[in-house]
């Protein structure tokens, strides 16, 4: 229901009701809604149905309760009341008013009007169809839980309850979509997150007009953040509910949209897009180990090519020892051409990939990687360091957590390399400074993107570097501005 549509009243007569639906949703017409009509105690009974969302067993339950009235029942004038005691379902609910009760048909639940009354019964039989969890293809782990967000609301605040148990976490939801009206949850623990976060995030998705969320969660997020044509991830996503519940208890707000399986993580910084459920599934030493890994990778694959294009282009600047870096021969092609090239080819493979059968896309992989490299090289196109560091620099892109983040500093990489392509020395050093800068400027949702290096927090830059245990972890990050600082009851 748009929000300037006129309420209207449900009708004593039933066939009043039936029209205005008819009229309104197709009922007759299409061919996934229906209506069943029975008597009890003298009276018609409209039950309305969505095929498909509602489960069918319920349904007929529910048929043969109500049905059986006839036999045990004799008083006509409490038809309303016995009824409603015979909805053997725990959620049972009354409306008033045609527009509420579409609502409701289209998601799933039954309508079930009386003739004579002017209100009515809503029963939530939802069955929406989906896959069962299982774990998230993009943030496996080698020891831990294997469930993971499906497409279904309902069983993601289920998921996410099972390991917080706290009477203090709500979800609240908002329908959001004039035409589509997809629910949209907002999830956070009463005492811990900032209540003036709480009210910006479900005060912007209020706002939101649009006719529907067709690309779920991420047309919310651009809603929410206002990205603009800014590459970098302003929030996080995850499809894992211990991710989600860990986020949670440091006082963020989780946003669930239905129809997605993954939920969004508010408010974020750069940081949290560079690391991994596996460090918290590994001791503290080996987390941290493979924590410094990722930002190796991370960092090679921003700064490895340009550095190597500044090398090629100033010989000079390289120590006598490491000479040896740089191309070996002599090629008509500009370095800076066979980069771009390269880095192009490996995102066609990249997209090929997404779009080809799995047993396919090994395949091609292979094809790809040894057929056309190795020829580019024989023909003079690329020579092999191009290769090399190009490969290097896209291993990197691949080792970070976050896939958004991946391909943001694919695009700072490229535009560095030609910084240094066109002005070499001062090309790294002005492009890196404008680069940090622009970074420092991003806020998401009024946080500093690059906290806690910029504006500097010594005790959390080094839970950043240092994967420290649990135990050890008592205070919530204040960058969320939580209530309760302790983690840990004292």
């Amino acid at each position: 229901m748009t929000t300037t549509e006129k309420q209207v009243p449900i009708f004593a007569n039933l066939a009043d009701n039936e029209a205005y639906l008819k009229e309104k949703i197709g009922i007759g017409t299409s061919f996934d809604l229906g209506i069943r009509k029975v008597y009890i105690l003298k009276k018609e009974v409209h039950i309305y149905y969505c095929n498909g969302l509602c489960d069918t067993q319920y349904l007929i339950e529910l048929l043969k309760q109500i049905v059986q009235i006839n036999d045990r029942e004799r008083q006509t004038a409490q038809a309303k009341q016995i009824l409603e005691n015979r909805l053997v379902h725990q959620q049972v609910s009354s409306v008033d008013n045609l527009n509420e009760a579409i609502d409701k048909l289209l998601s799933g639940l039954i309508v079930i009007l009386l003739e004579g009354e002017t209100t009515g019964f809503i029963v939530d039989v939802r069955s929406y169809p989906g896959r069962q969890p299982q774990e998230p293809d993009t943030e496996k782990v080698v020891r831990g839980a294997r469930d993971g967000y499906v497409e279904n609301i309902i069983v993601n605040t289920a998921l996410t309850r099972r390991r917080i148990r706290d009477e203090r976490l709500r979800f609240e939801i908002i329908q959001v979509g004039e035409r589509s009206k997809t629910d949209v949850c907002i999830a956070y623990i009463k005492d811990v997150a900032d209540p003036g976060l709480v009210e910006l995030v479900k005060k912007e998705i209020q706002q939101i007009k649009i006719d529907g969320l067709t690309m779920g969660d991420k047309t919310i997020e651009e809603f929410l953040v206002k990205q603009g044509y800014n590459p970098y991830p302003l929030v996080r996503y995850t499809e894992r509910p211990d991710v989600a519940a860990t986020h949670l208890l440091e006082g963020h707000v989780i946003i669930m949209v239905d129809t997605s399986p993954s939920v969004i993580i508010t408010p974020t910084t750069f940081f949290h897009h560079v690391q991994h459920a596996e460090e918290y599934r590994q001791n503290p030493a080996v987390g941290t180990f493979v924590r410094w890994v990722r930002f190796l990778g991370i960092l090679a694959s921003l700064f490895l090519l340009p550095l190597w294009v500044l090398f090629v282009l100033d010989p000079s600047l390289l120590p006598e020892k490491l000479s040896y870096i740089g191309p070996n021969k002599h090629t008509n092609i500009p370095v800076i051409v066979q980069i771009f090239i390269a880095d192009f080819g490996i995102e066609f493979l990249r997209m090929a990939a997404i779009h080809t059968p799995t047993p396919l896309s090994t395949a091609m992989g292979l094809i790809a990687a040894v057929l056309i490299g190795q020829i580019a090289i024989d023909v003079g196109l690329f020579v092999p360091e191009v290769i090399l560091y190009v490969a290097v620099a896209a291993i990197g892109s691949f080792a970070t957590p976050s896939y958004e983040l991946s391909i943001a500093n694919k695009i700072a990489r490229l535009a560095l390399a030609l910084a240094v392509a066109v002005f070499k020395v001062p090309g790294l050093v002005i492009g890196t400074t404008v680069y940090l800068i622009w970074l420092v400027r991003i806020r998401s949702l009024n946080t500093p993107y690059l906290w806690p290096f910029i504006p500097f927090d010594p005790a959390a830059f080094l839970q950043i570097l240092v994967r420290r245990s649990v135990a050890g972890t008592t205070v919530r990050p204040s960058i969320v501005h939580p209530q309760n600082q302790q983690k840990q009851p004292t």
